[in-house]
């Protein structure tokens, strides 16, 4: 099992700073230093840069204060060759015929380079902006059998479904995806796992210690034999490689220096509101405090002081970066899907950095081109 290695494409802004210039009261609080919009240009820049360092994919996301994911990516597709794309959207806001008929379309003219980010929301109001008002659990209910409907559409017959949120007859798509995507999941509650074991191929969590990580792969690995099924794993992160473990970490101390005790406040007291046990598992990793973020032997929770979702990132030397990714592979984890700020920058330190050294332990296949691969569908449990 080699590790696969993909990026993020950042469609709410870029910049050399932790501060979300949309979230936790920041537009008050003064201009924002270093951010950089995200037009096509720039975008355009971080998905050449990763396709040539040898990403497979980028992962984008969704939600109010990102730009659409599937109108962005198209576009970039054009002026890519082999970089397959993570288009984020949510179960309810769309059919999920009408979205197995997208993405069928999308593979054909990107020759087969769509990966599906299926997001089923931890954020009431964030889901309630786009006229969704099911509750956290039934959003997950829902989110079972938007899957089920998808898969059953793509078989290219008509399929007819009868649940608790979708009633289909006779849906199909004339011409199937080829591949068929894979489906990746993320989710910490009791209502996601269940969920996780019937449709996951490969289960994604955020990057927590790797003792809690293990305990993650263990729980959705019981529960998917119990389904009879076989889930593989990979781990959300950011990364702050540089050439010496000093640089990396004077680095991600920097990141501090923009977070005001009024900023880390605002986003702790935002951020806890969640619904998202994923986002409760993050928060306590460092509960608040600039006190003790290295919360294992080169992972740094400081990017969770302020930004949700991910909150975690790899800091070190190369070498030291490398030897974390090893010890989380050893764990089962194969997909990394990676960031940093700014992702321009990041991508090229980790590429011409980290990459090398994962690919001299034997862990990355840099011998061909795996875009023939079957795309994977990413689900996740938020932002």
């Amino acid at each position: 099992m080699t590790v696969r290695l993909h990026w993020f494409l950042p469609t709410s802004g870029d910049g050399r700073t932790l501060v979300d210039r949309h979230a936790y009261g920041s537009r008050d609080a003064g201009p924002v230093r270093g951010v950089r919009a995200p037009d096509i240009d720039y975008l355009t820049q971080i998905a050449k840069a990763t396709e040539q360092l040898g990403f497979e994919a980028v992962l984008t996301p969704t939600g109010t204060w990102c730009e659409d994911a599937w109108l962005t990516t198209v576009a970039l597709a054009q002026h890519t060759q082999r970089l397959k794309f993570l288009v984020a959207f949510r179960p309810g806001l769309i059919s999920p015929t009408l979205a197995a008929q997208m993405a069928a379309t999308y593979q054909r003219l990107t020759r087969g380079r769509l990966l599906l980010n299926v997001v089923t929301g931890g954020d009431s109001a964030e889901q309630r902006r786009f006229g969704d008002r099911l509750d956290h659990d039934r959003r997950y209910a829902r989110t079972d059998e938007f899957l089920s409907v998808v898969r059953g559409v793509w078989r290219g017959q008509p399929y007819d479904f009868d649940g608790a949120h979708y009633q289909v007859e006779g849906g199909l798509t004339a011409l199937p995806p080829d591949p068929v995507p894979q489906l990746f999941f993320g989710g910490s509650s009791p209502a996601a796992g269940p969920v996780a074991a019937r449709h996951a191929d490969v289960y994604l969590t955020w990057g927590e210690p790797p003792a809690q990580v293990k305990g993650k792969i263990d729980w959705i690995r019981s529960l998917a034999e119990r389904e009879g099924r076989t889930v593989r794993f990979g781990v959300r992160l950011h990364t702050i490689s540089r050439d010496s473990s000093a640089e990396a970490w004077a680095t991600a101390n920097r990141l501090l220096d923009d977070l005001t005790p009024d900023t880390v406040a605002a986003a702790q007291d935002a951020l806890g509101r969640s619904e998202s046990v994923g986002q409760r598992r993050m928060l306590a990793l460092h509960g608040g405090s600039r006190d003790a973020l290295e919360i294992h032997p080169n992972l740094w929770a400081g990017v969770g002081l302020v930004r949700g979702g991910a909150g975690t990132a790899l800091v070190g030397s190369h070498a030291e970066v490398a030897d974390l990714i090893e010890e989380y592979h050893a764990l089962g984890v194969e997909h990394f899907v990676l960031s940093g700020y700014p992702h321009l920058e990041e991508a090229y330190w980790f590429g011409e950095g980290v990459i090398p050294e994962l690919a001299a332990r034997g862990l990355v296949d840099r011998t061909g081109d795996r875009t023939a691969a079957g795309a994977p569908i990413l689900v996740g449990s938020g932002r």
